[in-house]
């Protein structure tokens, strides 16, 4: 955990891990994926709510989707898209350059559920579409043809750089894994990562499927992400940014871009993968953040009153259940 950038270190159980150790971080990715969208879209002066079609255009011809889906809608999981298109199907797509852009457009294809905007609902789906207008804005930041006169918010310069070839990789690398110095955050498997297991049993490392990765797929360690809690806690417009609530009082959650939010200010967040459990919790007016990784199956019950243990005396509340509740 970190308080005004003083860390403290803790080790649960028997695993031979220390703040260094590389694990798979699951829906603890997505925190990064916004942030880096915001990042990327405040150096073009392009709103977050630029409708998110004017920023795909290799897209256009297969949009089903409402067209009014903004990129902030997407961040904050209210664009109200047919939840379709599982992790099997992503799979299936293989782990070619242009899958990403093949799993955003089943996603468009497949419309909406809801209005744009009018219940918050838990899809990787939205993340998908993210990950390629992070893509897309790079691309569009290193292709000489692009606009350059092209006027703030209209999605024009990102569009006219779409077809660039820049990765979501590539581009969440350039936009905030290399600034932020997150030297041992990834998404290729590290050569000694940290083994999951279910129970007694190991489990072997797995490929992530590549459509997914903007939802759920890098690598990391308790001291890159607890650097990218404390980055995130010292840039003030960025944070107002990201953990502003952008649900409805009747959602289930208040939620921010990729954040839960606590009734006292806290953002929150797990990760779930076969193996592996995560978990993270800031409390900004505290200059408070703490991080657990977890390499087994039934870990999050007690990251989650571990978490909820440690601001618990800084806020009065206990947000245990919420935080094992997640939907991630």
């Amino acid at each position: 955990m970190s308080r005004d950038g003083r860390r403290t270190i803790e080790k649960l159980g028997p695993l031979q891990a220390d703040e260094s150790s590389v694990f798979r971080i699951a829906s603890l990715t997505k925190p990064l994926t916004a942030v880096a969208t915001v990042r990327a879209l405040a150096e073009r002066g392009i709103a977050l709510t630029t409708p998110a079609i004017e920023l795909l255009p290799d897209l256009a011809a297969d949009w089903r989707a409402d067209r009014t889906i903004t990129v902030e809608q997407l961040l904050s999981q209210v664009a109200g898209l047919r939840e379709s298109i599982d992790g099997a199907t992503v799979a299936a797509l293989g782990q070619g350059p242009e899958v990403l852009q093949e799993a955003a457009r089943l996603v468009v294809r497949a419309g909406n559920e809801r209005v744009p905007g009018e219940a918050w609902s838990y899809y990787n789906g939205n993340y998908f579409l993210a990950g390629c207008i992070l893509a897309t804005l790079a691309a569009a930041g290193t292709n000489t043809d692009t606009d350059a006169d092209a006027a703030p918010g209209t999605g024009t310069g990102a569009a006219t750089g779409s077809r660039a070839s820049t990765s979501y990789e590539q581009a969440l690398e350039a936009t905030l894994l290399s600034p932020w110095h997150l030297t041992r955050t990834g998404f290729d498997t590290p050569p000694a990562p940290v083994t999951g297991w279910d129970e007694q049993t190991p489990l072997p490392v797995e490929t992530y499927p590549r459509g997914r990765r903007p939802s759920g797929g890098l690598w990391s360690c308790v001291a890159d992400y607890l650097s990218f809690a404390e980055q995130l806690m010292a840039d003030p417009a960025l944070l107002a940014e990201i953990r502003r609530a952008r649900t409805r009082p009747e959602d289930p959650m208040r939620y921010g871009l990729a954040w839960a939010l606590g009734p006292s200010g806290q953002m929150y967040l797990n990760g779930r993968l076969d193996g592996y459990r995560t978990a993270v919790l800031l409390a900004p007016e505290h200059g408070y953040a703490s991080v657990a990784f977890g390499n087994q199956t039934g870990l999050l019950p007690r990251i989650a009153k571990r978490l909820s243990e440690s601001q618990q005396e800084l806020t009065g509340d206990d947000l245990a259940v919420e935080i094992d509740a997640f939907a991630a």
